[in-house]
């Protein structure tokens, strides 16, 4: 699962199993000839209207502000470069310490490019704690392109960006569905790393979604001189809030640490510019299967993502569709789910989906995988995510 996206050569970070993350959302859809439900299809099953009319800008809310404030942050210092000081006695950590302020402007296509993938990485050693627990290694599965545009193939997926100490990095995210506000959801679903360090360090800032990222699968060279609009056909998403588990904040690490089972998060955004909702601009989101099937229940499952690291270079979206096995970092942790996967770094948090009841459902998001980018591994998601889900959708929902 890749978390921190920082490559060997460039920070010094020894990778020895790199944790791969695809990106989060797209849909598996029953086959239409005589598929089981749980068979999958080559693309997601909602179909998304385009972006709706943009309005006036986002500003800094009076309580956000407060916020920044309490903790001896001066917002517009803040806006004006103070966000790179990471000083590490005051890396704001625990959950109630995040603070994400809009910097319009900030997220450019050309600074978009430039981010990293985010890197998790597990030892020989952690990978081979739970054997007893984990099923074989699966077969590798190709990862196959998604089929352009995106926005109708693949509606909720797109790119998770952020700032960390080593600079611009990448991750995944979906657009999920807001029990409490049906039709009108600013939820993204991803990876615990993908927006907090773990337990050595805190939440990362200018956290911001992006969906539908690179709609038409653009090469660089027909990118250099892109519009906005064709990098982010729905524009720039900056989260309000984010939450993930205490698990994580307490015990994620550079190997995945005791943190890797809960491996998730959920965010809140706002648009850059406009008024309308996420799912309302998108015009697709999922609904989340918080029952935790046992891999031999859940049958297919697909993963999609914008993988980064070599052979891939982020521009362009992924998916892989396998049987899931079990895989277990400990007999003291929950066990994850794994699949064949050759998609690499910058594909971290990217939603896992299956099919439930006829229609496509988010089931996990990608954690872990090896160096050789064979595999990905992801947490199941039980009343612990459920519970997470539900004080986000309550608590900042209608914002």
């Amino acid at each position: 699962m890749r978390s921190t996206r920082t490559p060997a050569s460039r920070r010094g970070r020894r990778t020895v199993l790199a944790a791969t993350g695809l990106v989060a959302v797209l849909a598996l859809t029953a086959t239409a000839c005589g598929g089981s439900a749980d068979s999958a299809s080559d693309k997601p099953d909602a179909t998304p209207t385009q972006a709706g009319d943009t309005g006036g800008k986002v500003k800094i809310p009076a309580d956000l502000a407060g916020k920044l404030k309490e903790h001896g942050i001066d917002v517009d210092k803040w806006k004006n470069g103070g966000w790179k000081d990471w000083d590490r006695d005051q890396w704001l950590s625990e959950a109630k310490d995040f603070v994400n302020p809009v910097i319009e402007g900030l997220w450019k296509p050309e600074r978009m490019q430039s981010a990293e993938e985010a890197n998790k990485t597990v030892t020989t050693k952690d990978a081979s704690a739970g054997q007893g627990i984990s099923d074989p290694d699966p077969a590798p599965v190709a990862a196959q392109a998604e089929k352009t545009p995106y926005h109708r193939n693949a509606a909720p997926v797109g790119k998770v960006f952020f700032d960390s100490p080593d600079g611009p990095a990448v991750c995944s995210g979906t657009v999920i569905k807001d029990v409490n506000h049906p039709g009108k959801s600013n939820l993204v679903w991803t990876a615990g790393h993908c927006v907090h360090a773990g337990g050595n360090g805190g939440w990362y800032r200018n956290i911001v979604f992006v969906p539908a990222y690179n709609d038409l699968g653009k090469s660089e060279a027909e990118l250099s001189n892109a519009n906005p609009t064709e990098i982010a056909p729905y524009g720039n998403w900056w989260a309000d809030w984010a939450s993930t588990s205490n698990q994580w904040i307490q015990g994620g690490s550079e190997t995945g640490g005791d943190g890797a089972a809960y491996d998730y998060a959920v965010l809140h955004v706002k648009p850059e510019q406009g008024a309308k909702s996420l799912e309302e601009t998108v015009g697709a989101a999922l609904d989340v299967d918080f029952s935790a099937p046992s891999a031999a229940e859940a049958a297919k499952m697909g993963a999609w993502g914008y993988p980064a690291a070599p052979p891939y270079n982020g521009l362009k979206m992924f998916k892989c569709v396998d049987v899931p096995g079990r895989f277990s970092l400990s007999t003291s942790l929950p066990t994850m789910y794994r699949i064949g996967c050759t998609m690499t770094g910058g594909s971290s948090g990217g939603g896992w989906f299956r099919v439930l009841d006829g229609k496509s459902v988010l089931v996990s998001n990608t954690s872990i995988g090896p160096a050789d980018n064979t595999w990905l591994a992801g947490p199941q998601l039980g009343r612990d995510a459920e519970a997470l889900y539900e004080n986000m959708s309550k608590t900042y929902g209608g914002r």
